[in-house]
């Protein structure tokens, strides 16, 4: 299984067909580069925001990950369109990368970009209340954790920022790892899958970790068993011939949105993998999604 080397396709594919779909857009969105969000280690983290000529007010954060490896060569202009063709602006975050940082450090890479971007969501004209997040893979993954995870700021903080939520009104994402627990089929935990060993280093999980250790990280980065009745709309493609994380993944997660009665939505691509030809289409119905739960009323 190799989700970063299906991923580096997926994106071509969409990054290289977006272009189709958005040639009807005249005006080019602005482009500002290396926006700094945080420090890690004495190393900037930043990301890249793409600001349409009139902007609605909605943001979509896009997961710059696959693999949990995040690279600034990997933003992509013609993806960003997609979403600035709809008015909204776009914030292109890069994490921390495996394999120097692990699952929890990237996590709170994510609430940092989040709490950043809700501060300074004024200065690229975004509401602050009307954020979403996208990616796909693990970006989708890193999408539904802000979904099931995102809290409060610290209101003590010296750092306005992390005074900030990093709670998002809206997910939209592409083929996502959900319940490591419980991975293709019921009951069997991916920690324990000797084919997915390649990505236990980003979990810290080793061969000489417990059952217990893993049955517990396991469930801190599943994202189902943090979602609730108040957790954001979501929508979720997957192709039903995924061979790299199961369509059973979207299934299990949009089941229980349906139980807590979140608007949800999961659209199945027949005979489709971890990627496929003509997805930019589907790229556009992300940002359909968020122009319908981030649009005002």
């Amino acid at each position: 299984m190799n989700l970063r080397r299906s991923w580096s396709v997926f994106a071509a594919l969409l990054f290289t067909l977006a272009g189709v779909s958005v040639q009807a857009q005249n005006e080019e969105p602005t482009r500002v580069q290396d926006v700094v969000y945080g420090h890690k280690l004495g190393v900037a983290l930043s990301m890249d925001v793409f600001k349409p000529a009139k902007p609605s007010g909605i943001g979509v954060i896009w997961m710059v990950s696959g693999g949990w490896v995040s690279n600034h060569n990997n933003i992509e202009p013609r993806q960003a369109k997609i979403f600035t063709s709809h008015g909204q602006t776009v914030f292109c975050v890069v994490h921390g990368s495996n394999p120097k940082f692990f699952l929890r450090e990237i996590v709170e890479d994510i609430h940092r970009a989040v709490r950043f971007i809700r501060t300074h969501a004024a200065e690229y004209g975004v509401d602050p209340n009307r954020l979403g997040i996208s990616g796909g893979s693990a970006g989708g993954h890193l999408s539904l954790m802000m979904a099931a995870y995102g809290n409060d700021g610290d209101p003590s903080a010296k750092d306005p920022v992390e005074r900030a939520s990093s709670k998002v009104q809206a997910v939209a994402c592409f083929f996502p790892p959900t319940d490591f627990l419980n991975y293709a089929k019921e009951g069997q935990n991916a920690m324990m899958i000797p084919t997915l060993r390649g990505y236990w280093n980003v979990f810290e999980v080793t061969e000489k970790t417990s059952d217990e250790d893993r049955i517990r990280i396991a469930k801190t980065f599943s994202p189902i068993y943090g979602l609730n009745e108040k957790s954001p709309p979501t929508r979720i493609i997957h192709g039903d011939a995924d061979p790299l994380v199961p369509i059973q993944q979207s299934q299990i997660v949009i089941a229980k949105l349906k139980s807590l009665n979140v608007p949800c939505d999961l659209i199945v691509k027949p005979g489709k993998g971890h990627g496929w030809l003509g997805i930019e289409k589907d790229g556009d119905k992300l940002a359909e999604w968020f122009d319908t739960y981030l649009g005002k009323k």
